[in-house]
Parts: structure tokens; C-alpha cells; sequence
């Protein structure tokens, strides 16, 4: 394999689709929310992309089988509109600057033969939410951006670099006559972050008129939200053993001197 390409495994029909990307990254908050919106709605598996530029492993299954790192594409009906979507999820980025290009730009030729004229990309924010994570919101076009901020969603600040596929797809999709929208939910990044996730799920909703069941997210939220407990116990237990050497130093310096 010399090259990114796409697979496709089943002949699929669409109506004005609009694409929705969730990779890795930040706090998972793309693959998690875009995972639970193919389960939610059905979609349907209709083609695999494969590149050179993803790590060089295979992944095993528990049945011993092997597979190359892939993306995928899924496609389902709205059932709250008149436009299909087109879900985009997998298993890795590509792991250099020329990689990124490439792979995006396979995205984004694949997308177009498939009829799409809105791409929606999904990563993580860095920021600590106080209470339920933001969504913040950049777009390439002033009334998609509206639309992301009607359903609650918050304009970006300026200077906001968005790295990776989502921005990426963001910078590229012009070129290609389609329009583009980031959604970033807010997150401390480190660990996957079903929380943040709901959140710009919840915009997707305002946006699209869906209706989902957040019971299976539900879930992973409290789990999510059991181990940020513990995570800060044992900052808060480091930082007080710290604190006590520091105090054993300077005595013993005192001491010395």
C-alpha cells in the first residue's frame, strides 16, 4: 500500500448527506459521540479507508483474526429531516504532517463523489468545564455557524488552533465546495470524556432534530465521571505528600545552616 484509499463494501442512495467525522483525539470526544450516534440511529457500514500514513500494527480480535488500522463510513436516514448522514470513524489519525493532508484529502474527494455539502467535524476543547462542557463552535460559513449557536453551541474565540483531521477538514473543505463546521466540547482531554461528548451530541440534536436515548452514554458518563473522582484523590494525596518533603527540606536545611 503506497497510497490512501477508499473501500467501498456496499452500494449506498443519498439524499443531500452531510458528513460527520469523529476520529481520535482530545478526550475521544469525536470518536465517542459519532460511536454512539451510529449505534442510536442504525447506520449502516458502506466503505473503509485504509492508508499508509496510519501506526504500522494490525489490531487482533477475540477470535484471533487481524485487521489493518482503518476509518470507516456509515450512512443512515434522518428521521428528523431531509438530509442522510454520512458518519466517519476509526481507529487512528495519520501520524505525520504529509499523512494528515493526505488522508483528508481522501476524505474530502470521497465526499464529494458522494454528494456532500456539509462536513461537521467533532474533537475536544481543552478547557475545564465548571459545569457541563460548552460546545464550542467554528465554521467556513456564517449561517451553519448560526445554526450551531441557535442549538446552544458557542461562537470559537479568536486564535483557536484546531489540529488534525477536524481542523484539517475544516481549513480543506472549501476547495472542494463544501461547507464546514467544528464542534468542540469542552474537556480536560487526558481521558476519554463521555461528558464532553454529550454535549456536542445535544447540539447535533438542536441542529438536526434528532431524538436519541443517552441511557447506554448515560452510563459511561457516571463511570467517567467515578474515575475523575478518584483521579483527583490522588492528585489531591500527591500534592499533600509533596508538600510535606518540601517542609522536610526546608527544615533540614534550616537545620544545616
Amino acid at each position: 500500500m503506497k497510497e490512501t484509499y477508499v473501500k467501498e463494501t456496499l452500494k449506498t442512495e443519498l439524499r443531500s448527506p452531510v458528513l460527520i467525522e469523529g476520529l481520535p483525539g482530545m478526550g475521544m470526544v469525536g470518536r465517542i459521540a459519532v460511536r454512539f450516534l451510529i449505534k442510536q440511529l442504525g447506520a449502516t457500514r458502506f466503505a473503509e479507508l485504509y492508508s499508509p500514513h496510519f501506526p504500522y500494527y494490525v489490531l487482533v480480535n477475540k477470535k484471533g483474526s487481524v485487521r489493518l488500522l482503518r476509518c470507516e463510513f456509515f450512512s443512515c436516514k434522518n428521521p428528523g429531516g431531509d438530509t442522510d448522514f454520512v458518519f466517519l470513524v476509526g481507529d487512528s489519525q495519520a501520524q505525520t504532517i504529509e499523512g494528515q493532508y493526505e488522508v483528508t484529502d481522501a476524505i474530502l474527494e470521497y465526499a464529494a463523489k458522494l454528494g456532500v455539502k456539509t462536513i461537521i467535524t467533532i474533537g475536544g476543547f481543552r478547557q475545564e468545564a465548571e459545569k457541563a462542557p460548552q460546545v464550542v463552535a467554528v465554521s467556513t460559513q456564517s449561517e451553519l455557524l448560526g445554526r450551531a449557536v441557535s442549538a446552544k453551541a458557542v461562537a470559537s474565540p479568536a486564535g483557536n488552533p484546531i489540529v488534525g483531521t477536524a481542523g484539517l477538514l475544516l481549513g480543506l473543505a472549501k476547495f472542494k465546495g463544501i461547507d464546514a463546521l467544528c464542534l468542540l466540547g469542552e474537556t480536560r482531554g487526558y481521558l476519554p470524556d463521555p461528558v464532553a461528548a454529550r454535549s456536542v451530541i445535544e447540539v447535533l440534536e438542536g441542529m438536526f432534530g434528532l431524538k436519541v436515548d443517552y441511557g447506554g452514554l448515560d452510563a459511561q458518563v457516571e463511570k467517567s465521571r467515578e474515575i475523575s473522582s478518584r483521579m483527583r484523590e490522588i492528585e489531591a494525596r500527591r500534592e499533600k505528600y509533596s508538600q510535606k518533603m518540601r517542609r522536610s527540606e526546608e527544615e533540614r536545611t534550616t537545620y544545616i545552616s
